[in-house]
């Protein structure tokens, strides 16, 4: 995978628009509600003694559907931005927590577990931290950490102690850190923070170094010189912004050799982005990765937590630095939970609601098609449903057209993978423009978020082609 270039404007764009691709309908969206039916992702994983969480920042904390399912679905919650340097000390001496205090306080609220994001980072530094004289640096470093990590003590559970100091090749990144200190600047950190609370787990952080590389060969032999020498280091994460279809296949090998030298590895800010709009082969090959990364994790006892890197597709930092990609997460922009949402439910040991039913065909000159229909999920006042449609004839589809009746007190919401129409209770469904052509015995999905009041009735649908 290539670098994240431009990780500076990713920590700054976590209120990205919505991927633009996602085929949705311009309806109100009726958020999940925390009441839902069945465990949810941080239950689940807790009781696998693991722990499922989400990076958030703080100008989503303002809106109310997106706290709903934040609030509710989570374990564990990292500060995406506002731990960081620039924000915490912005000028020598001087600190300002108000900020993170914020989300600190709404995992607390919660629940949640919080981990700490980041002390020592070359990105997001104040201008005034790259002209302090080499002799006072140390000093600063040392101070920076002993305020921030001490205001925090006994409310942050991990510290992301030192973030990204490796190059893609293995050798020290050029900060102004290593510049004017020297490799020993790591260790001196991490030792800063077990003074700073003893009790918090003390991390290194990188990216591109989930499968084994030179870059992760780097880190592993930092790592087992470190526990040598008795410097006090608890675990390293893996942040693992992946590609679709390429996670590494030495993921699962890679973790355990980490886990080996005695240090507990997680996976701290997931997202698998694929080319933009979404469609459902893509949707089911980032299913599939997610459930890899998934069971990568739970196969070795000291990985012990997955983090994805914000949860919806309308808050990714992708958009804005790779043109072209996103849809990168498991609920999309309007909170409706994507098959990786699912994916990583049942690798965490959760059954999915599997009510089906087939439907009625129509067609001529060798046409017709079937549309099966099932509900994915349901929570108390609303429902997700999918619908496949099957091209039953001889010769491919150029277009297909789903109809069914919504019984009293269901409405649909949102739905992608098509476009849809209501009058009354009448729902019609029609192919977007990337699948309407599905070959002979071949098939389609589409799928849709809704509300309901009591009872959710399968309904009858009617499928045609053209």
């Amino acid at each position: 995978m290539s670098a994240p270039a431009g990780r500076a404007r990713r920590v700054l764009a976590a209120t990205a628009v919505a991927v633009a691709g996602t085929l949705a309908v311009g309806m109100a969206v009726a958020a999940p509600s925390a009441a839902q039916a069945g465990p949810t992702l941080g239950q689940l994983a807790a009781a696998k003694g693991r722990y499922f969480g989400s990076a958030t920042d703080n100008p989503t904390l303002n809106n109310s559907a997106y706290t709903a399912v934040l609030g509710s679905e989570f374990g564990q919650i990292t500060v995406g931005n506002t731990q960081k340097w620039m924000y915490v000390e912005p000028s020598r001496g001087r600190f300002d927590y108000s900020q993170a205090d914020q989300i600190v306080a709404f995992a607390q609220a919660h629940n949640q577990t919080v981990r700490g994001h980041t002390l020592v980072w070359h990105n997001q530094l104040p201008s005034w931290v790259n002209d302090v004289p080499a002799g006072e640096l140390l000093g600063v470093m040392r101070n920076h950490i002993a305020n921030v990590a001490g205001h925090y003590k006994g409310k942050v559970v991990h510290w992301d102690v030192v973030n990204e100091a490796f190059e893609e090749n293995g050798a020290r990144r050029q900060s102004v850190f290593q510049q004017k200190l020297g490799d020993g600047y790591i260790a001196e950190a991490f030792k800063a923070a077990r003074a700073a609370d003893p009790n918090a787990k003390l991390y290194y952080n990188d990216y591109n170094v989930e499968g084994i590389n030179a870059k992760s060969d780097a880190m592993y032999n930092m790592v087992k010189s470190f526990k040598q020498q008795g410097i006090p280091i608890d675990g390293v994460g893996l942040q693992a912004h992946l590609v679709l279809g390429q996670v590494p296949s030495t993921l699962q090998q890679n973790i355990q050799r980490f886990a080996d030298l005695g240090v507990d590895v997680a996976i701290t800010e997931l997202d698998i982005r694929m080319r933009t709009p979404r469609d459902a082969a893509k949707d089911a090959q980032q299913a599939a990765d997610y459930r890899a990364v998934t069971n990568a994790c739970l196969a070795v006892t000291r990985c012990v937590g997955i983090t994805v890197w914000d949860f919806s597709d309308g808050h990714s930092w992708i958009p804005s630095v790779f043109p072209g990609e996103g849809a990168a997460l498991i609920y999309d922009e309007d909170f409706a939970k994507k098959p990786s949402y699912w994916a990583v439910y049942e690798a965490l040991g959760g059954t999915r609601t599997t009510t089906t039913t087939t439907t009625t065909t129509s067609g001529n000159n060798g046409s017709g098609c079937t549309a099966t229909y099932r509900v994915v999920g349901q929570w108390n006042g609303g429902y997700q449903g999918e619908v496949t449609v099957r091209n039953t004839g001889s010769t491919a589809t150029t277009g297909w057209t789903v109809k069914w009746t919504l019984a009293q007190g269901q409405t649909v919401n949102s739905l992608w993978n098509g476009t849809v129409t209501t009058n009354g209770q009448e729902v019609t469904v029609r192919n977007a423009n990337y699948n309407g052509a599905v070959a002979p015995n071949g098939t389609t999905t589409f799928g849709f978020t809704g509300s309901s009041a009591g009872a959710n009735p399968i309904p009858a649908l009617t499928c045609a082609t053209s």
